[in-house]
């Protein structure tokens, strides 16, 4: 674990969203210090499904060495957050640090999500994070070593990390933005602007919900590591140390600390990847989650265009046509695929070197069509489940010319090694 320098002795932190998780890891670690810690959560009485309170936290916080002020703040309302800021200030004489740690998620595609649920992404994560930094603006001006750490990822443009949950990553880009654009404007005022991302999944409350329960906790990463980071970023110099899109582990490896396992929830086990990093797509999260025991409350979501699920089937498919498969298969197949991937897809083994693509097949009715899960299809085409035997068992349902069925079965063995 990093060790306390009690170089956060008397400074004073506003922590938004630290009555659990990873705000009060942060809070716990600089209160070790001596710190002064303002907890700015909504939560003043006990939630039926999460732990903690404003009022629980700051006992934690002070028995610790630190000094609290638990204030009852939604980041969404100005009022509360001038307010909150204002009794800041007058209990320790100002702000020397910012941490936008409270976070709204709802990984869920643009139909299953709701003006209500956008906006309250968009208001706590964004908003909320521009108006505290705005609030908090001139008396960090005036502090020691000011910074303001946010808790959101690098900018990664990558399609495959906006499809299936466009409105949570446009709330959390909003936040790296903030940082992006602050850390320059406020770079002659000597307040660094940070952001703070972990590596791997971070066993929270907040975490167990998203992975439908304890049995995540193996594929994860403690709050420690996030703790351990932040403190080590807190307190840098604030002049030379900004603009930063930061990971967790290379933050504690740089300052010395090599042994990562020991942040493991469970020594040995195989972590989860976090979102925004491009090492996994959601769909393999997804299936990691579900390989280990964990079950997700979200479902990875499907694209034609990005080459994963049954997209990157047909892919691979389309690389192996030419004019002598087409001679050796002569007819025409419609694939309507259901479970995760839902669509319509054809593959025409017909007509000059054949071609491949979503939906109906061009020119008429496919002489055979088959109807499975989406999972299925990939499992049968990669040779993990025998076609026959997806039949005969009801998982695979065929209407039309049976002949050509076995056909492709037979292509399909020939396939498996391309694959």
């Amino acid at each position: 674990m990093a060790a306390n320098t009690g170089k956060l002795a008397g400074k004073t932190l506003f922590i938004t969203g630290a009555s659990r998780g990873i705000g009060k890891a942060i809070a716990l670690k600089a209160a070790k210090d001596g710190a002064n810690i303002v907890i700015a959560a909504k939560t003043a009485k006990p939630h039926p499904k999460l732990p903690g309170t404003i009022y629980s936290a700051a006992e934690e916080v002070e028995k610790l060495g630190g000094k609290c002020l638990p204030c009852i703040v939604d980041i969404r309302n100005e009022d509360e957050v001038n307010k909150a800021v204002e009794e800041s200030v007058a209990k320790f004489g100002g702000i020397d640090i910012l941490v936008n740690n409270a976070s709204a998620i709802s990984l869920t595609n643009t139909q299953d999500t709701p003006m209500k649920k956008f906006d309250l992404m968009m208001g706590i994560n964004t908003r909320g994070t521009y108006l505290c930094s705005r609030v908090c603006h001139p008396y960090l001006k005036n502090g020691k070593n000011p910074h303001i750490l946010n808790l959101s990822p690098p900018l990664n443009l990558n399609p495959i990390w906006f499809r299936g949950h466009v409105a949570y990553t446009m709330a959390k880009y909003g936040m790296s933005m903030c940082v992006l654009g602050m850390a320059e404007e406020f770079k002659n005022d000597g307040i660094a602007v940070n952001a703070l991302w972990p590596r791997t999944a971070i066993y929270t409350a907040a975490m167990e919900m998203l992975g439908g329960g304890k049995e995540v906790q193996a594929q994860c990463r403690t709050v420690d590591i996030i703790s351990d980071a932040a403190y080590i970023m807190l307190t840098k110099d604030s002049k030379s140390y900004t603009g930063n899109f930061a990971i967790d582990d290379e933050v504690v490896r740089d300052a010395g600390i090599t042994d990562l396992e020991q942040y493991s929830c469970v020594p040995g086990s195989t972590l989860l990847p976090d979102f925004f990093l491009d090492s996994e797509d959601p769909e393999a999260l997804h299936k990691q989650m579900v390989d280990q025991g964990a079950k997700p409350a979200f479902k990875p979501s499907a694209s034609s265009s990005s080459g994963d699920g049954p997209a990157k089937t047909f892919q691979q498919v389309k690389s192996l046509l030419s004019e002598d498969l087409v001679k050796s298969i002569n007819g025409t197949f419609q694939f309507n695929l259901s479970g995760d991937y839902p669509g319509t897809w054809y593959m025409d083994l017909k007509n000059g070197s054949g071609a491949v693509g979503e939906g109906e097949i061009p020119g008429g009715d496919a002489t055979c069509t088959m109807s499975l899960d989406s999972t299925d299809f990939t499992k049968m085409f990669s040779g993990n489940l025998n076609p026959t035997m997806a039949f005969m068992s009801g998982k695979l349902k065929i209407k039309g010319d049976m002949t050509l069925a076995m056909k492709l079965e037979k292509l399909m063995k020939k396939m498996n090694s391309k694959l």
